[in-house]
């Protein structure tokens, strides 16, 4: 199952590489004289338990609560494909959203002026709820054929969705006010996945390796890289049906973040040197 999921992850972020947008004003530039990006160091600060059910696809938190979405179909994935609040001291989620697997496989969230946005995997329709009452506001078609991660800045939703083109939406209307390609010292970054926008900067997850890259928001390069692979692997040294990395939330009180996995036992706070 975990081998077939890569495989199936590998295929789509390709498809989703060939199948975005034209017109786009950023897509990134070889730079092959570029600087290698630096490994940014960090020190694990906390470990908390995490729902296992759940295969993560967004994390953030707000109003100093966790929200964590999950995506899952009934085919090959069966996971809910949910959004809710996280119970610290247990892991579970309190579910406040629940999309119909049959006909949709949540992917990333974020809350921008008290609204919950949540995309979806292959669908191409994103929702709107009220952030407090969970209550759906309305729904909108995606400006790509595939979603993958949500963030925000101080005023434009970001999302991915697998390639190296991070596109910025107008929180109203939904549609692309920018794409930003993202580029390291050999050219373009694909797989870009989960995402979390710090004071300029976008940390993301990039799907299938141990990375999360921090990248400069104004020009899309890949300024440093934050390799996790120790704890990847003793993840799954000890649980291997466990799958990839995947999840970022800035906690600003403790000027930490929190990562996971998809179905793995364990949150990380970490805090970068």
């Amino acid at each position: 199952m975990k081998m077939l999921l890569y495989v199936l992850a590998i295929l789509f972020s390709l498809n989703a590489c060939n199948g975005t947008d034209k017109g786009q004003t950023n897509s990134g530039t070889e730079t092959p004289n570029a600087a290698i990006p630096p490994i940014i160091n960090y020190t694990i600060l906390n470990t908390y338990p995490h729902d296992e059910s759940f295969f993560t696809e967004g994390l953030e938190f707000y109003n100093e609560q966790l929200l964590e979405s999950s995506g899952g179909n009934n085919e090959n994935t069966p996971h809910p494909s949910a959004a809710g609040i996280v119970n610290m001291k247990t892991g579970k989620v309190d579910t406040r959203i629940l999309l119909d697997r049959a006909k949709y496989f949540g992917e990333g969230i974020t809350v921008f002026n008290d609204k919950l946005y949540m995309l979806t995997w292959t669908s191409e329709v994103g929702f709107v709820y009220d952030a407090k009452t969970f209550k759906k506001i309305s729904e909108f078609k995606l400006p790509t054929k595939q979603g993958w991660g949500l963030t925000h800045d101080t005023s434009s939703i970001i999302m991915s969705n697998g390639s190296n083109s991070l596109h910025y939406l107008d929180p109203v209307t939904l549609r692309v006010k920018n794409i930003l390609g993202v580029v390291d010292n050999n050219g373009p970054v694909s797989n870009i996945n989960e995402l979390e926008w710090v004071d300029g900067f976008i940390y993301a997850n990039q799907w299938t390796t141990s990375y999360i890259l921090k990248i400069d928001a104004a020009s899309g390069k890949v300024v440093g890289r934050i390799d996790l692979d120790s704890i990847g692997r003793e993840i799954e040294n000890k649980y291997p049906e466990t799958n990839g990395l995947n999840g970022i939330a800035f906690n600003k009180k403790n000027n930490s973040f929190l990562i996971t996995g998809k179905n793995w036992p364990s949150f990380y706070e970490i805090k970068l040197q």
